[in-house]
C-alpha cells in the first residue's frame, strides 16, 4: 500500500477547519435572544416595583416642580432615575419612611437593576476565562479515559457498544477533523477535539499518553495507519484497535502498533455471501452484530462455581475461552477444565440484567 505523504494529509485537514480545539460538552441553553428577552422582562419587573413602592409612599417626597402631591407619573419618573443612578434632584424624599426605604429597598433594587442591565456584557467578558478554567479542570481529572477517533458511522457504533457496557461519557474523548463532527460529538454528551489525529499536537490536546485505549475509525486505510504510528510512539501502554476497508492493509496495521484490526470491507462481503448461502445464518450474524436487541456477544471472568468444568457443560453457551494472552476454542484440549483466571466469551440472550452486569464486557463490533 502506497501512503501518501504526511504534508498532504495535513493539508487535506486543514480544508476541514483544523483549529486544534478543544470543545467539552455544554448545557444546553436558551438562544441569546430569548436570554435577552429574560434580562429586560426581570427589569421591568424591578422597575415595577419601585414605581409601585414610590407611589404608595408617594406623601413622603417632595417635588419641586408640582405643588401638588406626587402622581403615578412622577413616581414612574422618579423610580426611573433613581435606578438608572442618574439623580436630577428635582423630586427628593423628605419623610422619615422616604429615606429608610431609599436606603434598605431602593439601594440593592437600584444594584440588581444595574447587574440585570451589565449581566449580557459581563457574561461575554467572563465567557473566554470560564471556558479555559473548564478545560484545566477537565484535563486535570482525565485518566483512563477512550479516545476516539473518527465520528462517522463506525466511530458512533463502537462508542454505542462500549458505552452500553458501562463507559461512562465522561471518560470519552472524540478526535476529528470536522467541526461539524465534533458539535455532533460534544451533543451527545461526548468531549472532543478537533484537528488531524496524525498530529502528535492533536492527540495531546486529547491526553492520549494517559489514555487506556484507542479507537481508530476514520476513512482511509492510510490515515488509519498514520494514527496508529502517532498514538503508539505517545502511549506504549495503551490498546489499540483500529478499523481498516481493505483485508491487504491489516497487517500493515498491525505493524504499525495496533492490537486488533476490523476488515470492515471483507466482514461485509463475507456476511452478503453468507446471506446467499444460508439467509438464516446471517440473520444471526447480523443479530450478533447489532447491539442491545436479539443475542449479543459477551466476554465475562469465570466464576468459582465455574473452575473445574467443562466448557460445554457451562449454562451459557461458550465460543471461546481466553487463557492469558490465548483465544482458545470451547472443544480445545487444553480446556476441558476452567481455571478461575480463565475469561469465556460466550452468546447469551439480551437482557437488561445482562446489559448492566459490570463483570460483563461486549465485544466491540465493527
Amino acid at each position: 500500500m502506497k501512503l501518501p505523504g504526511h504534508d498532504a494529509i495535513a493539508r487535506q485537514a486543514d480544508e476541514h477547519l483544523v483549529t486544534h480545539r478543544v470543545k467539552l460538552p455544554r448545557k444546553v441553553v436558551d438562544r441569546p435572544i430569548r436570554q435577552v428577552g429574560k434580562r429586560l422582562s426581570l427589569a421591568l419587573l424591578v422597575l415595577l416595583v419601585t414605581i409601585v413602592i414610590v407611589y404608595v409612599d408617594r406623601d413622603g417626597y417632595l417635588d419641586s416642580a408640582k405643588e401638588a402631591p406626587m402622581g403615578l407619573i412622577s413616581s414612574a419618573y422618579y423610580a426611573t432615575v433613581t435606578l438608572s443612578t442618574t439623580g436630577y434632584g428635582d423630586i427628593t424624599p423628605v419623610s422619615d419612611s422616604a429615606r429608610l426605604t431609599n436606603i434598605f429597598v431602593f439601594t440593592p433594587l437600584r444594584v440588581l437593576f444595574l447587574i440585570i442591565l451589565v449581566g449580557t456584557t459581563l457574561e461575554v467578558l467572563t465567557e473566554r476565562t470560564r471556558e479555559e478554567w473548564r478545560q484545566n479542570r477537565w484535563r486535570s481529572t482525565l485518566r483512563d479515559h477512550t479516545i476516539v477517533v473518527g465520528f462517522g458511522t463506525k466511530g458512533r457504533s463502537a462508542l454505542q457498544t462500549v458505552c452500553a457496557a458501562g463507559l461512562k461519557k465522561q471518560q470519552v474523548v472524540v478526535v476529528d477533523p470536522s467541526a461539524k463532527a465534533i458539535e455532533a460529538a460534544t451533543a451527545e454528551g461526548y468531549a472532543g477535539v478537533v484537528g488531524d489525529a496524525t498530529r502528535s499536537e492533536v492527540l495531546k490536546r486529547a491526553e492520549v499518553q494517559r489514555a487506556r485505549q484507542i479507537i481508530i475509525a476514520t476513512q482511509r486505510d492510510d490515515t488509519a495507519v498514520l494514527v496508529t504510528l502517532t498514538a503508539r510512539q505517545l502511549n506504549r501502554a495503551a490498546k489499540i484497535v483500529a478499523a481498516v476497508r481493505e483485508v491487504e492493509n491489516a497487517p500493515l496495521l498491525k505493524q504499525s502498533g495496533a492490537d486488533a484490526v476490523i476488515t470492515s470491507a471483507s466482514a461485509a462481503g463475507r456476511l452478503l455471501g453468507l446471506s446467499v448461502l444460508s439467509p438464516a445464518a446471517s440473520l444471526i450474524l447480523e443479530d450478533l452484530i447489532h447491539q442491545g436487541s436479539g443475542l449479543d456477544i459477551v466476554e465475562r471472568p469465570v466464576i468459582k462455581a465455574e473452575v473445574g468444568r467443562d466448557p460445554r457443560d457451562i449454562d451459557e453457551l461458550v465460543v471461546s475461552v481466553l487463557r492469558g494472552h490465548r483465544v482458545l476454542g470451547y472443544d480445545d484440549p487444553s480446556v476441558r477444565e476452567l481455571e478461575l483466571t480463565d475469561r469465556l466469551i460466550t452468546i447469551v440472550r439480551t437482557t437488561p440484567i445482562t446489559k448492566v452486569t459490570p463483570d460483563i464486557r461486549p465485544l466491540p463490533h465493527d
